[in-house]
Order: structure tokens, then C-alpha cells, then sequence
């Protein structure tokens, strides 16, 4: 196995999950600004529970931020967060004009696809997730598993896998050859 095949296959599932902690601090970092006034903003208007901004949205931003930091029902605390960026992005950035840059939504646009990656991807290896049992363990890289494919897109295979195929694919051709 090449030594960056095995680097990528090790560390793969542990950047997932620091790209999970960092995305979920500095999501949280919006709602501790909207309910708890930290870090001030010029802007910063008073937390009032009973509106959508800064009321529900810094209670999402704070209490799914969390979540999603330390990977406790990543999935769907994922899926609920894409949502409400989305919207937040319709709401907010969108009317202001069409190109993200302009309106100043390309960061809601960015939040909304690294949770719907992690809605599909999961915590990774260091999460609340794993831990309880929520979610399979690290994947076994097996000692005599084969890489296959190019180098920037390598993927193991069993040796089983692979006998099987070659079972298969030389039934195969015996049953062409008799036709």
C-alpha cells in the first residue's frame, strides 16, 4: 500500500471530524453573538425569544452549533442547520441581489453545503456519535486489502472481493465461450 494511500485512509475520518468541530464552533460563534451578546457586534440588536432574528435563529445557531461541534445527532442537527442557513440565506441575502458576493451570502451558501456534506458523511471518528453507538466504527483497513484506481482516487477492496470478481468474471467467459 502506498504510504499516501494509508495516510489518506487513516487520517481521512479524523479531518472529517475536526472540519466538524471547527464548522461547529464558528456556527455556534453566531448564536453566542445573537443571544449572548459575545463577541459584541455594532449591530447587535437585544435577544427577544419571541422573534425569528435574532430570537429562534440565535437559539438554532447556538444550541446547533453545539451539537454539530461535538457530534451528538450530527445527521440530522445537520439537516436542520442546512435548512435554516437556506432559508436565512433567502430571507437576508438573497433580496439584496443576485450574486452572492454582492449580497453578502457566500458564507450561508458555504455553511448550508458543508452541513449537507456532513448530513450524508456523518460526525466522523471523533464524535458523540460514534462513541454511543450511533454510528459505525472506524473503517478496518485490512493488511492484504488491494487498492485499486487511480492515485487520487483509490478504494480498498477485500481480497474476497477480489477472488469473487475473479470467480465471477472467469464464469463468465466460460458461459460466453459456450454460446
Amino acid at each position: 500500500m502506498s504510504d499516501f494511500s494509508h495516510l489518506r485512509l487513516v487520517w481521512e475520518p479524523r479531518l472529517l471530524s475536526i472540519t466538524r468541530i471547527m464548522i461547529g464552533l464558528l456556527f455556534m460563534e453566531h448564536g453566542t453573538a445573537k443571544v449572548l451578546d459575545f463577541p459584541h457586534q455594532e449591530t447587535h440588536k437585544i435577544f427577544d425569544l419571541l422573534t425569528l432574528n435574532p430570537g429562534a435563529q440565535g437559539l438554532i445557531e447556538l444550541i446547533g452549533g453545539f451539537l454539530f461541534a461535538v457530534g451528538l445527532f450530527t445527521r440530522p442537527v445537520a439537516f436542520i442547520l442546512a435548512g435554516d442557513v437556506a432559508v436565512a440565506y433567502f430571507m437576508a441575502h438573497a433580496p439584496r441581489g443576485f450574486f452572492p458576493l454582492l449580497n453578502g451570502g457566500e458564507l450561508a451558501i458555504v455553511y448550508c453545503f458543508a452541513f449537507l456534506y456532513f448530513w450524508l458523511a456523518g460526525g466522523g471518528e471523533w464524535s458523540l456519535d460514534r462513541l454511543l453507538g450511533r454510528e459505525g466504527g472506524p473503517r478496518e483497513i485490512p493488511s492484504d486489502a488491494t487498492l485499486v484506481g487511480e492515485r487520487w482516487a483509490v478504494s480498498r477492496v477485500s481480497p474476497a472481493h477480489s477472488q469473487d470478481h475473479a470467480t465471477a468474471g472467469s464464469t463468465a467467459e466460460r458461459e460466453a465461450s459456450r454460446r
